[in-house]
């Protein structure tokens, strides 16, 4: 599974003013959005869950951190500093995030509605849930 995980090139423009870029659902993420939410003045780490159904890209909009992901076997690890990249996380992987730097912003654009139920809120039902 973690083979589906990647780095997208968020489009981006830079002139004089700064850089803005931009983010289309089905163009720029490889699914239709549904939810953005993003976590600032972080103070532990974050994640520590996968969800049986909902593809995200996660994005380090300011600042820097971590990205752990765990698919049962293997780990991986992302370090993300770069706004005009996204990672790709697929369903039913176990991320943990960490290492935030301060004043960093988490942005996540995700492709279902919130619903805590449909997520493994710990690496052994996770685990137990690949299993079955």
């Amino acid at each position: 599974m973690l083979d589906q995980v990647k780095l997208i090139s968020l489009p981006s423009v830079s002139d004089s003013r700064g850089v803005l870029t931009a983010i289309e659902s089905t163009r720029d993420v490889p699914f239709e959005i549904k939810r953005i939410f993003y976590m600032h003045h972080i103070i532990r780490d974050r994640g520590g869950h996968a969800h049986r159904d909902t593809d995200q890209v996660v994005i380090a909009a300011s600042g820097s951190f971590t990205v752990e992901l765990f698919d049962g076997k293997d780990y991986k690890l992302f370090d993300l500093n770069d706004p005009t990249q996204g990672l790709y996380i697929p369903r039913m992987i176990y991320i943990t995030m960490t290492n935030f730097s301060s004043q960093s912003v988490c942005l996540v654009i995700a492709n279902s509605f919130y619903d805590m139920s449909r997520s493994f809120r710990s690496k052994d039902d996770y685990l137990n849930s690949l299993r079955k």
